[in-house]
C-alpha cells in the first residue's frame, strides 16, 4: 500500500508547518481541506515505529498517558449534559437546557528516530486539538468548533503521566494518579467548558484484549479502550451565559502506528449511554463500494462494567435519512436504525441538530444524539455522540 504513508507523511508535515507558525485562524476555512485521516491511520512503512501486533497488559493510570514509541494516538472525551429540570439521558428532555461537548486531543509524531535537538523550541511531536459545543437552544448559531495546533515544546502543549495531563495552550484534560475524577478545561470565543469527570465503570478493553484489529496487514491495529460511563458535573458557557450542568461523558483513548486497510474510505462510530444502564459501542469502517468492512465491531457493556465483545455480524447500522451540508457539500447520514439481535435491541438514533460538522483541517461530522427503542425487559432511550468519517 503504497499511498497511505506518503499521505501520512504530507499530514504530518502540515501538522508541522502549522505549528511552527503558531495557531491558525478559528473559523472554519472558506475551502474544505485536503487533509484525510484515513490516510494518517492507514498502513504501509512504520519506519522505526512500534506498532500493535498482539495484545499487551494494560496498566493504569500509566495507560492514560502517552505511549510516544507509536506513531499517533488520541485523548477523546464527549458527553451529554444537562442545566437542572432537564435530563442528559432522557431523550425527550427540553432541548434548551441540554448540550453535547466534545473535547479531542490528537498527538502526531514527527519522526520515529528524530535528531537530537538543542533548542528548547526543538520538538519530536505535534498537537492538535478540536472543541465543539452543540446548544440546540441556542437561536443564532446551535454548534460550535474550534480547532488548535502546537508543537509538542516550550510548555505549548504535551501529554503526562503523574500526574496525568494532556493539553494544548489552556485546553486541558487533567487528573491525579488514580484518575478519574478528571477535570476538563476548553474555551474558545462565545464557549466555554469546566467539568469534572467523577469515576464510573472500569475501563473497557475494545476488541482482543484491547487489540482493536481493522486491517488485515500485520500490525494493521490499534490498542484501544474505553471509559463509558463518566458521571460529569460543571459549567458551560455559552454567549456570556452559564449554566451549571450534570450528565454523562465518554472517554476513548488509542494508540497506532497503522491501522486501515487499503479500501476503507471512512468510518461510523457510535457510542449510547442507554437508561438502562448499559452502554453501547459499534463502528461500522465503510469500503469504497458503501460495504461494511468485515473487521467492523464494538463492544456492549452492562450496568455491572461486564462486557460483551461484538463483531460485525452480531449487529446492523441502517441509515434512514440523510443531511447535505451547507459549508463543505458533503451528505453525510441523519438518522440510523441500530438492530442487536441476539440482545433483542432495537434503536432508531437521531441527531440533537443536523449540522455538527467540523470543517477544519480535517472534515468529519460529530455529533450528539438522542435515541428511543425496545429491549428485552421494555422500552429504552438515551444519549450519545456519533462520529463520521470519509464523506
Amino acid at each position: 500500500m503504497a499511498a497511505a504513508p506518503m499521505a501520512r507523511r504530507a499530514t504530518i508535515l502540515a501538522l508541522t508547518a502549522i505549528a511552527a507558525c503558531g495557531p491558525p485562524p478559528t473559523q472554519p476555512p472558506t475551502q474544505p481541506p485536503a487533509l484525510s485521516i484515513t490516510a494518517l491511520l492507514g498502513g504501509g512503512d512504520s519506519g522505526s515505529f512500534a506498532r500493535a501486533v498482539a495484545p499487551r497488559a494494560f496498566s493504569f493510570p500509566e495507560d492514560h498517558g502517552p505511549h510516544s514509541a507509536f506513531s499517533t494516538e488520541w485523548w477523546y472525551f464527549t458527553g451529554n449534559l444537562a442545566a437542572p429540570g432537564a435530563s442528559p439521558v432522557d431523550a425527550d428532555a427540553d432541548a434548551e437546557q441540554v448540550f453535547g461537548y466534545q473535547l479531542t486531543f490528537f498527538r502526531s509524531a514527527l519522526a520515529s528516530d528524530p535528531p537530537p535537538r538543542q533548542s528548547a523550541w526543538g520538538a519530536s511531536q505535534a498537537y492538535m486539538a478540536h472543541f465543539a459545543l452543540s446548544a440546540p437552544g441556542d437561536p443564532a448559531a446551535g454548534f460550535f468548533s474550534y480547532e488548535r495546533f502546537a508543537r509538542g515544546a516550550g510548555g505549548l502543549a504535551g501529554a503526562a503521566t503523574g500526574p496525568f495531563r494532556v493539553w494544548l495552550e489552556d485546553w486541558s484534560v487533567s487528573g491525579g494518579e488514580g484518575i478519574p475524577p478528571l477535570r476538563l478545561r476548553a474555551a474558545a470565543e462565545e464557549v466555554a467548558i469546566d467539568l469534572t469527570l467523577a469515576p464510573g465503570k472500569p475501563p473497557v478493553l475494545q476488541g482482543d484484549r484491547g487489540l482493536s484489529q481493522k486491517g488485515r496487514g500485520p500490525g494493521n491495529a490499534s490498542y484501544y479502550y474505553s471509559l463509558t460511563r463518566l458521571p460529569s458535573t460543571g459549567r458551560v458557557v455559552v454567549r456570556g451565559e452559564t449554566f451549571e450542568v450534570s450528565g454523562l461523558s465518554w472517554m476513548d483513548r488509542e494508540w497506532s502506528t497503522s491501522s486501515l486497510d487499503e479500501g476503507v474510505v471512512g468510518w461510523d462510530w457510535f457510542s449510547l449511554q442507554l437508561d438502562d444502564g448499559r452502554d453501547l459501542m459499534a463502528y461500522q469502517l465503510r469500503r469504497a463500494d458503501g460495504s461494511a468492512d468485515p473487521l467492523s465491531a464494538g463492544s456492549l457493556v452492562a450496568s455491572d462494567g461486564g462486557v460483551v465483545p461484538l463483531l460485525a455480524a452480531d449487529y446492523r447500522i441502517e441509515p434512514l435519512a440523510t443531511w447535505r451540508s451547507p459549508k463543505t457539500g458533503r451528505t453525510y447520514p441523519s438518522r440510523w436504525r441500530l438492530v442487536l439481535p441476539a440482545e433483542r435491541l432495537e434503536l432508531e438514533i437521531e441527531p440533537l441538530l443536523a449540522d455538527q460538522e467540523l470543517s477544519h483541517s480535517f472534515v468529519y461530522w460529530e455529533g450528539a444524539v438522542r435515541f428511543q427503542g425496545a429491549a428485552a425487559n421494555g422500552p429504552v432511550s438515551g444519549r450519545g455522540y456519533v462520529e463520521l468519517t470519509g464523506y
